[in-house]
């Protein structure tokens, strides 16, 4: 027998446990010509939360009785495949479930480049390649630009705003307490960072860090902080659309919009979104790229590691809430 979590009801607001339902089935038996596949690790992602709802975002909602789904690290632990054998550590989207079956599509062997195997689910998989084509595709920052990434001390924005480094900007991140933001200025080496939880007005917290404007804004966070940065972003500037934390858990009507829009005529601004799924084919040079980052020590990151399957929906719940620090994964034991 194995574990899993499926989709029990759907959530109203900020998630709750009981959203969730852990079950207890048979264990996946070995496909002819496929892999069977033990968990390690599973990742916990803001963006689960838009498929838990009935509305299709940019993939389709979660069936009630459905697996959540979510991207995973494991062993293969038996192989008929001819691409994959006993002991391999590969990297799929299995979900929220100790042991799964497979016929090898949508799989990836981790490859042996001296980094941990949940990296491949961290800052070499999805965070990292959104921040990666995010920053580089859309926000295309310049040498002296001012760049402001928020929710910078998560998964996506610390990468973001190291990329944005790389580059040759000059990176303010805002973060939620003292200790975060004292890793994204003293580990990570960003210019200056704002917490968001010690400010009132947060169009002056960012006046005063950016005293000459933001040129891009990237964006995890939501309206209400594009709404606060437009003011103050300067002509010919970017904004990344990445995550919208602050306003997943309400409903689309009860968002708050944006009011400040003339900014984007008289400073001539450019907003967009963006999804990493639609760049795979560009996957290897970005794996090439942020792989040579860290082993220069230009690229640093955090994993917050939960460990015990059973507390995958608490694990959940508290990105919303501001509990990690890094990129968060569940480490099956």
């Amino acid at each position: 027998m194995h574990r899993r979590f499926v989709l029990a009801r759907r959530p109203d607001g900020l998630p709750q446990v009981d959203d969730f339902r852990l079950e207890s089935v048979p264990l996946p038996t070995l496909p002819a010509g496929g892999l069977l596949v033990r968990n390690r690790f599973v990742s916990v992602d803001p963006g689960t939360r838009g498929r838990l709802g009935d509305r299709e975002t940019y993939a389709q909602p979660l069936a009630l009785g459905e697996v959540i789904q979510a991207a995973t690290v494991g062993t293969v632990e038996a192989s008929e495949h001819p691409k994959f054998k006993a002991g391999d550590w590969v990297a799929a989207a299995f979900g929220w479930q100790e042991w799964a079956a497979s016929d090898g599509r949508g799989i990836r062997v981790v490859p042996d480049n001296g980094l941990a195997p949940s990296t491949a689910i961290g800052v070499l998989g999805i965070p990292g390649l959104t921040a990666y084509f995010g920053m580089l595709d859309i926000g295309a920052p310049q040498p002296g630009e001012t760049v402001l990434v928020t929710s910078a001390a998560g998964a996506v924005g610390s990468a973001a705003g190291q990329i944005a480094m790389i580059r040759g900007a000059r990176v303010v991140g805002v973060a939620g307490g003292p200790a975060k933001c004292a890793w994204l200025t003293g580990t990570l080496g960003f210019a200056g960072a704002i917490d968001h939880r010690a400010v009132s007005d947060m169009t002056a917290a960012v006046a005063a860090a950016c005293p000459e404007g933001v040129d891009v804004l990237f964006d995890n966070v939501g309206n209400a902080m594009i709404d606060s940065v437009l003011p103050l972003m300067k002509r010919g500037g970017r904004i990344v659309v990445c995550g919208q934390m602050a306003d997943y858990n309400r409903p689309a009507e009860q968002a708050p919009g944006l009011r400040n829009t003339r900014a984007f005529i008289g400073q001539r601004l450019t907003m967009r979104g963006l999804v990493a799924f639609d760049h795979v084919r560009q996957y290897p040079q970005a794996w090439a790229d942020l792989t040579g980052w860290i082993r220069a020590g230009r690229l640093k990151y955090r994993e917050d590691v939960v460990e015990g399957f059973e507390h995958l929906p608490q694990a959940f719940i508290g990105l919303f809430t501001g509990d990690n620090f890094g990129r968060r994964l569940v480490h099956l034991r």
